[in-house]
């Protein structure tokens, strides 16, 4: 058994997950062990747009004997990172035979090949993985940008999620009209169709305002320039057209309006902007459970980093046997851990049966009538859920400096939210006392949770 050896002491399982192997656990248990061995410094160092550079400090083992863990331990680390931070280039720095590893692993082919190519796509330019010494290793060079806390004049906040998208008209920094619709945008390929219903919210919106000074937009995917880089929610859409309607389809939106400042962010960078703001504090990480997982930071300087942020994609569980993630083609991924999957995937072992040609939100809403019904199975599928929390908490605070955290999506609403809260609160404490101790969990009003995002959003351009 390649843990052979660690000691990850694990107290709480998920009581319908008895094979979860937390990814934080094992980190902090090979980091014990490798320092108490003496062990091989290694520097993993990821470049992205504007030669920004991203490093994390770490060491291995570094012997043959080791060899099987030190790859599983690199690998599952960069693929993290490169979510997390983003990239195009990796640099593997103070092992050329783990660089040799990661380098095959992200080839055509390879068991990351998929990683390979979004990153490629990303940022328009070759992934490469690059061997070097440990000194050799490039400088930490990171921008950020400030946006968002502009509440001044008319304003128009739009939230593209993957199931329904919301629209709030905001006066000076007051909602006076928000609005949500159901819609598809993962099952259509008709580009006109997120382009009708984006423009239709939009007006709905500025029906409502004596004017328009400024259209701020929160939408699932990855955006540089306002363009639609990768997303998602426009899965099913031809890649020519794509290319020609998608890219562009929220300047185009915009014009619509008017000659009008629009500012795109990442979903759940808005998801830390709003909770930012409300909290009047920094070094706060969004955690947004919906349809997939969304992720977003607001640094020290309240400021949004211009990092990835997709932990959906992020490592959490090390159980080979883990759940496969239908997009990227790995296992123990966050997106079947902190999003309506989640809840679908235990169902099962609670005992509870889903109809099988129900859609995802559907079979959530089916697992969360149970909790209102009263059902003896529903509490332990969130219990479940807050376990899978804590350990991710705990695995994001390896890579992230974190004061609060923020919960919101249709997971985390009603009760099953507050039960998700309490155990992931109890297991932190218990497992992880020192980030316990440093984290704070919030979990916003229902309506907050509902419409929150649409409203930070509006904020996020200056007029």
């Amino acid at each position: 058994m390649i843990f052979k050896g660690l000691n990850l002491n694990v107290k709480n399982i998920p009581e319908y997950d008895k094979g979860f192997i937390p990814f934080a656990r094992f980190i902090e248990a090979y980091k014990a062990d490798v320092a108490a061995c003496g062990g091989k410094k290694l520097k993993i160092a990821l470049e992205r747009e504007d030669k920004q550079i991203s490093i994390y400090d770490t060491a291995v083992y570094g012997d043959a004997a080791h060899e099987e863990i030190d790859r599983l331990f690199v690998e599952r680390v960069v693929k993290g990172l490169l979510w997390m931070r983003g990239g195009f280039r990796v640099f593997i720095c103070g092992d050329c035979a783990l660089a040799d590893y990661i380098k095959a692993c992200y080839q055509p082919g390879g068991l990351r090949a998929f990683d390979a190519d979004f990153m490629a796509k990303v940022y328009e330019h070759p992934f490469e993985v690059i061997a070097c010494a440990y000194d050799e290793a490039p400088a930490a060079y990171e921008l950020t940008k400030t946006i968002g806390r502009h509440l001044g004049g008319c304003r128009i906040g739009f939230d593209a999620g993957g199931s329904d998208r919301k629209v709030s008209a905001v006066i000076d920094g007051e909602p006076v009209f928000s609005e949500e619709v159901v819609w598809h945008p993962k099952t259509n390929s008709d580009p006109d169709y997120h382009y009708e219903g984006i423009l239709s919210a939009f007006k709905s919106a500025a029906e409502k305002m004596p004017r328009v000074d400024a259209i701020g937009v929160s939408s699932a995917g990855i955006y540089v320039a306002n363009r639609t880089m990768v997303a998602s929610l426009f899965l099913k859409v031809p890649q020519d057209q794509f290319d020609a309607k998608v890219k562009d389809i929220y300047i185009r939106a915009a014009k619509a309006i008017g000659d009008i400042p629009l500012e795109v962010a990442n979903d759940g960078d808005v998801t830390a902007l709003a909770g930012a703001m409300d909290l009047e504090d920094t070094n706060v990480l969004g955690i947004a459970m919906g349809t997939s997982e969304a992720g977003g930071y607001v640094d020290g300087n309240g400021a949004i980093t211009g990092w990835l942020n997709e932990l959906a994609f992020c490592p959490v569980d090390l159980n080979p046997d883990a759940m496969v993630d239908e997009w990227s083609g790995d296992y123990g991924c966050g997106v079947k851990y902190f999003s309506q999957d989640c809840a679908i995937k235990l169902a099962p072992a609670a005992g509870v049966e889903l109809a099988a040609d129900a859609t995802p939100a559907e079979k959530l809403k089916a697992v969360q009538k149970l909790m209102l019904d009263g059902d003896e199975r529903a509490p332990g599928i969130y219990r479940s859920i807050g376990v899978y929390l804590a350990n991710g908490i705990a695995l994001y605070s390896e890579f992230y400096d974190i004061k609060h955290v923020l919960l919101m999506g249709r997971v985390v609403s009603g009760e099953g939210g507050n039960i998700i809260l309490a155990e992931a609160q109890r297991v932190l404490k218990e497992e992880y006392p020192e980030v316990a101790a440093k984290v704070t969990m919030h979990l916003p009003d229902e309506k907050s949770r509902r419409v929150g995002q649409s409203v930070a959003a509006a904020s996020l351009p200056e007029a």
